[in-house]
């Protein structure tokens, strides 16, 4: 999803192996590698410094895109984080709303939260990919700003613009079915926050229009 020839800032570098992974390979040219604490910027450092790419990976201390400036980067990678930490991040930056910069974002969990921010606020998802890993299934999103806001049908923020006729696709989607549809369950039998069963109710109606796969 990252562009070729672009310079990239990885948010949450940790050991900066995927921006040192994009110079290597000559997709990019440099890249800015950005952790919140000092001991991951200590591994990347390492990391760098072991394949004399220092001259084109910049490592800074920064609380999410804090320490990166408008006109620096053009895409921005975050993976790895939570879903609700990734949106908060993005909010943060309001400059992100610039039809030149596009993000590539991996949400460990809680998905939705991060395809919510960016329908509300004039994102569009342009390509969604799952893939697996140790058993585990795993999605990337990559968006850019457009100033659209489209109406979406309900559970959209659940499976975005996942392939529904990938098998790896459908298996995400299935477990973020059966976790809303339990906590809808949960709502009703309890009799309690009847706005919130309403709309898990109606998200697991769409998600399940994606499942069937046609």
């Amino acid at each position: 999803m990252v562009r070729s020839g672009v310079v990239v800032a990885d948010i949450g570098t940790d050991h900066a192996y995927l921006p040192s992974y994009l110079v290597m390979s000559g997709k990019i040219p440099r890249a800015i590698a950005c952790d919140l604490r000092q001991m991951p910027l200590e591994n990347a450092r390492e990391t760098v410094e072991r394949y004399n790419i220092s001259d084109k990976i910049e490592l800074r201390l920064s609380d999410g895109l804090d320490a990166v400036k408008p006109n620096e980067v053009q895409d921005i990678i975050i993976a790895g984080m939570g879903g609700t930490l990734t949106a908060q991040i993005l909010e943060r930056a309001q400059w992100l709303k610039d039809s030149g910069i596009r993000l590539i974002l991996q949400p460990m969990t809680h998905a939705e939260d991060v395809r919510a921010f960016l329908c509300e606020n004039g994102f569009e998802i342009l390509k969604e990919s799952a893939c697996e890993d140790e058993g585990r299934v795993y999605i990337s999103i990559c968006a850019e700003f457009t100033g659209c806001k489209k109406k979406y049908p309900a559970g959209y923020e659940f499976y975005g613009e996942l392939d529904r006729t990938d098998d790896l696709s459908q298996r995400f989607v299935k477990k973020q079915y059966v976790r809303i549809k339990k906590r809808a369950d949960s709502l009703r039998a309890a009799g309690i926050k009847e706005d919130e069963a309403e709309y898990c109710e109606a998200a697991c109606n769409g998600i399940e229009r994606f499942l069937e796969r046609e």
